[in-house]
């Protein structure tokens, strides 16, 4: 398992803790837009950081949560990741 997020795995874990489908591809293109913009609502980011805490076995930031691009969120996750690692 890595230690960094890929927008793949951010991609999967959308679709996986809210529900909501955007390819890889889609993401990228629209790294720097909103989540709302995608269809995450704040509860839809939590769960997709509890989802991480999970399956890294590490706390997330506090502001992971309140990210509000796919770029801010995996900047933040994937350097706590990296600190953690």
């Amino acid at each position: 398992m890595s230690d960094r997020i890929t927008v793949e795995e951010l991609s999967e874990l959308m679709k996986k803790a809210a529900g909501v489908t955007v390819t890889p591809e889609e993401l990228q293109q629209r790294y720097e837009s909103g989540f709302d913009a995608l269809g995450i609502d704040s509860l839809g980011l939590l769960g997709i950081v509890g989802e991480l805490e999970n399956r890294y076995g590490t706390p997330m930031p506090p502001d992971a949560e309140k990210a509000k691009s796919p770029r801010q969120f995996l900047e933040q996750v994937n350097s706590a990741l990296m600190a953690g690692a």
